[in-house]
């Protein structure tokens, strides 16, 4: 066994495809079959169900995969470690984000990271969080960020900011005149919301109380938008109103004409922004250097929390 048989093994349960496994590894499929054919009886263990039309990896194998995957960081890491004795953030750095967040933070925070640490290699993932724990708990990435607590004693997690909800509703609506939006105001509002998948869709649904509203009669079915985006599109035909993060305000980039994006007087209309990594993760320094490059970038639309 060596690790570019781990790295075949780890290609194939990613792929499910012994062709497609190949293709990434850079080897024919016979070599790669082979090795992992080799590994199987090395090990004694059936490692993937293999039939002409599909590929699965069996119980055993996720478990080795797992184990694998821990080696082939570990290696990364010892690889890396005369560069990150001259800097911390040397070497590749592989980081997740929600799908409404990496669009309006990671270009606020980029330009600053790679001028101070040219040397770094950094890796951007967009996923729902749910995914991005998953990846990151298999080690395919080393850190995340979230607007949700991590789960268990697995993660640990550095809080960055909170992010205050602005309102974004037509020009001609009857909240035009108001100077406080308040919870009360949007009582009877038809309230957009993103797809079930992601956080901010609980998150919204709970600060403004609307979990358990009637639908009624009339109303839109459920539109499942899948970004900011579309939502303030939607709002700007008069379908409704909706509530976004600060940072994709920032700068005009949920600018659309007939839409006026305000902040609001609602106590529990924000999200807390984490940095979120692996307990077991052995370059902790660099997720620190790289939670206080994020904070020292943000807007004043956004609380820094001391840590």
């Amino acid at each position: 066994m060596n690790l570019r048989d781990l790295e075949y093994l780890i290609a194939v349960s990613e792929t499910l495809h012994f062709g497609k496994a190949a293709t990434r590894c850079f080897v024919s499929q016979p070599t790669l079959s082979g090795q992992i054919h080799k590994l199987e009886e090395e090990l004694g263990v059936i490692l993937f169900e293999r039939t002409n039309r599909s590929v699965h990896i069996t119980p055993m194998g996720q478990q080795i995969v797992a184990h694998a995957r821990q080696i082939l960081e570990q290696v990364e890491t010892i690889r890396s470690l005369g560069s990150a004795q001259r800097d911390p953030l040397a070497g590749p750095l592989r980081i997740g984000a929600i799908h409404t967040l990496s669009p309006y933070l990671v270009p606020l925070f980029m330009v600053q990271l790679t001028e101070a640490h040219p040397e770094l290699l950094l890796e951007l993932t967009e996923a729902t969080t749910d995914q991005l724990l998953v990846q990151l708990a298999e080690h395919q990435i080393d850190g995340a960020l979230l607007a949700t607590a991590p789960p268990g004693d697995e993660f640990k997690e550095i809080r960055l900011f909170r992010e205050p909800f602005w309102l974004a509703h037509p020009r001609d609506h009857r909240l035009y005149e108001k100077d406080e939006i308040t919870l009360g105001d949007l009582k009877d509002e038809r309230i957009l919301l993103l797809s079930q998948e992601h956080c901010l869709t609980g998150q919204v649904t709970s600060a403004c109380r609307i979990a358990g509203r009637k639908i009624k009669s009339g109303s839109l079915p459920r539109l499942n938008a899948s970004s900011l985006e579309t939502l303030v599109q939607l709002v700007g035909m008069g379908l409704g109103v909706t509530l976004v993060p600060a940072l994709s305000v920032h700068g005009g980039r949920l600018a659309v004409e007939g839409v006026v994006l305000r902040k609001v007087e609602i106590p529990d209309a924000f999200r807390e922004v984490r940095l979120v990594y692996r307990s077991s993760f052995p370059r902790v320094t660099a997720i620190a250097l790289m939670s206080k490059i994020i904070a020292s970038v943000m807007p004043n639309t956004v609380t820094k929390i001391a840590t």
